[in-house]
């Protein structure tokens, strides 16, 4: 270097920040599975035997500079995950998962103020958005035993459901839980003697708080599910006849008034995320008989008109996502209680029959869990029950788990908490 100093950035501090030309460059090369970097410096990151995970300054100020090199053409074998140690990274915070996978790519980041943090300046790096933390645990609530209770049971990020927590809000059945703001849920809609459009917000601890006059439609056995980032949606269900009208939840966990329905009206059915971003509904009992119709919904909430049906055709059943992108559909009423599962892909393919596993019932529940995981939870055999079904990241359900907690059919359930 020259040692003459062109085109920096004046720092509030009053200190000149490097630009990318004199950035400090190591000849060492990176290959352990961590590394804390430091602004104003390059860095060759080799993943050949591992990935690497890269902690940014837990301080900086505006023009700070940090560039990272795939040395060896591996990122896409063994990625990078950015750990923004504190401060945000495109606008997002620390709890985000900032993963690096493409091959020979580099990162060229530039700190910008407290609001948007660390950004990425090259057009290859700006494409690859921060993933939202998962879900770690999961709540059980409400339903009936031979009355309408409001009772509630935690799921830990293991899998493992606790004993009754006393409830809170109007006992009721049939309504129905999504997550919301990526660690929070919202059960809402049901029937306490009457269909109800009542809602009941958990907070990230898991505790439920007291009712909240009721938007949209009051209908039961509807469906709920998450999509885009920290969004939900409630839809279809059961007024006295069929509907699909739908109802879309913000980040604060507000219902909004009803979006006209699109699709098979039905009750009975059940909703998944899947594909990071997107929801699906399916199954359930249209005017008549039972169905395997679904719908799609859109990373802005747009609910699709029908796909045709795949498996067997069945009502009152229950879904969850699994495997961080995918769900399944599981168990439900059709001739007889059944127990055969639907796996969902990705792209939101429903897969044909896969033989049950654990007790055939319905009127159940089902959420996420530990990130990747799913539960399968309480229902009716013909009389309730509270036992549980473990859904590993592969989809692959797990036999019966004794009972805990008050066997109940109709509670909902949805996952809370990016903390373990």
């Amino acid at each position: 270097m020259s040692g003459i100093v062109q085109n920096n950035i004046l720092r509030s501090s009053g200190t000149i920040a490097v630009t990318a030309a004199g950035l400090s460059w190591g000849t060492a090369v990176v290959t352990g599975s961590t590394v804390t970097v430091e602004a104003g410096n390059g860095y060759w990151i080799n993943t050949t035997s591992n990935t690497c995970t890269i902690t940014l300054p837990s301080s900086a100020e505006s023009g700070d500079q940090i560039v990272l090199i795939d040395y060896a053409r591996t990122w896409g074998t063994n990625s990078i995950f950015i750990d923004s140690n504190g401060l945000n990274y495109q606008g997002n915070d620390d709890t985000y998962t900032v993963e690096y996978t493409t091959d020979g790519q580099s990162v060229n980041i530039v700190y910008s103020d407290a609001t948007k943090g660390w950004l990425p300046l090259e057009d290859d790096v700006t494409a690859d958005v921060p993933v939202a933390p998962p879900t770690q645990k999961a709540i059980f609530a409400y339903g009936s035993t031979d009355a309408k209770v409001s009772m509630s049971n935690l799921v830990n990020s293991s899998g493992v459901v606790a004993s009754d927590v006393t409830g809170v809000g109007t006992d009721r059945n049939g309504l129905a839980a999504a997550t919301y703001d990526l660690d929070k849920a919202v059960f809402a809609y049901g029937n306490t003697g009457s269909v109800t459009s009542l809602k009941n917000l958990v907070n990230n601890s898991g505790v439920v708080a007291a009712d909240v006059t009721g938007v949209g439609t009051a209908r039961e056995r509807l469906a709920a599910a998450s999509y885009g980032t920290g969004l939900a949606i409630f839809a279809h269900g059961t007024t006295g006849s069929a509907t699909a009208i739908s109802n879309l939840v913000n980040t604060s966990g507000v219902i909004a008034s009803d979006v006209s329905g699109v699709g098979t009206a039905r009750f009975g059915l059940a909703a998944s995320s899947f594909g990071g971003d997107k929801a699906i509904f399916g199954y359930g009992r249209p005017s008549s008989g039972n169905s395997s119709l679904t719908n799609l919904v859109s990373n802005v909430g747009v609910l699709s008109s029908d796909v045709t049906g795949v498996g067997t055709a069945r009502r009152d059943i229950a879904a969850a996502s699994y495997g961080g992108d995918k769900g399944v559909f599981g168990y439900g009423i059709s001739g007889s209680s059944s127990n055969v599962t639907n796996k969902v892909s990705n792209v939101g393919v429903v897969a044909t029959d896969t033989t049950g596993v654990g007790t055939a019932r319905y009127y159940l529940a089902a959420t996420g869990y530990g990130g990747d995981k799913a539960i399968f939870g309480f229902g009716s055999t013909g009389s309730v029950t509270g036992i549980t079904n473990l859904v590993n990241n592969s989809g692959l359900v797990a036999a019966d788990v004794s009972a805990v907690g008050t066997a109940r059919e109709k509670p909902g359930a949805a996952g809370y908490s990016t903390s373990a």
